[in-house]
């Protein structure tokens, strides 16, 4: 992940060797993205003959930064330095003519650790 803050993000319920000093609240960080129905025609091509969706690897890389990046940002206006238990959630919404939507969905527990 590329942030300017310091502050750990962990899907683990704890930081190794650092004692929670107090829980902050849940944050979470969500991201839709909509696709075009080119994108979605030429990555089924691909798919059928074997190869990788370039086009939608980069969408999901860029949905799931921007999503841990909105929840890291409340997580600070909390005042914590660190986030555990995170988990992910990835959607497909959508499936209309004109395309598809992708969400990410990112929380975690922000916390402030000694």
């Amino acid at each position: 992940m590329n942030t300017n803050f310091e502050i750990i993000v962990t899907t683990t319920q704890g930081v190794e060797g650092k004692r929670v000093k107090s829980y902050l609240g849940v944050v979470s960080g969500e991201t839709i993205y909509g696709t075009n129905v080119f994108k979605d025609i030429f990555a089924g091509v691909r798919d059928v003959i074997g190869g990788r969706s370039k086009a939608y690897e980069d969408t999901v890389k860029e949905a799931r930064e921007n999503s841990l990046k909105e929840m890291i940002e409340k997580a600070t206006l909390k005042g914590a330095n660190a986030i555990v238990g995170v988990s992910f959630s990835y959607e497909v919404v959508g499936g209309t003519v004109g395309g598809t939507a992708l969400m990410v969905a990112v929380s975690g527990t922000a916390v402030v650790i000694e």
